[in-house]
């Protein structure tokens, strides 16, 4: 038989070791957020009026409340000179995927070749959009 003060003592000695061993494990490293851009170039074939001098591009989702808003503060800024379009990711879901776009809303200020001179990630207020349009416009 085995004498209970062994028993004790191993049982002590195993405690001992995972609580060492729990103090010593370094914890895992945080998860780096995701990053979310928008695009540096479009082609302006795939969108509406590709002959308008500016195109602003809406990324939007029908699930986000926040990009109905933005597009409905988006529709205020076109003119023969700039070209709107909301594009909704279920409706749309191949151009989401072909410029990346991870994050809604997300706006795109393109020039007349389709590089993107300006852009917002997150609803920006009419007055941002405006002034960018405004600040891109001027000779």
């Amino acid at each position: 038989m085995v004498p209970p003060i062994l028993i004790v003592a191993v049982v002590a000695a195993i405690a001992l070791a995972v609580g060492w061993w729990a103090q010593r494990r370094q914890p895992d490293r945080p998860t780096e957020p995701e990053s979310h851009t928008v695009p540096s170039q479009i082609d302006r074939a795939d969108f509406v009026r590709p002959e308008a001098e500016w195109l602003v591009v809406v990324f939007t989702s029908k699930s986000c409340a926040t990009c109905a808003k933005v597009w409905t503060s988006t529709q205020l800024v076109e003119s023969d000179a700039v070209a709107i379009q909301n594009v909704e990711v279920h409706d749309d879901a191949d151009l989401h995927e072909r410029y990346a776009i991870t994050a809604v809303p997300a706006v795109v200020i393109a020039d007349s070749v389709g590089v993107t001179r300006g852009s917002f990630l997150g609803p920006p207020t009419s007055a941002d959009l405006w002034a960018k349009l405004a600040e891109l416009r001027e000779p």
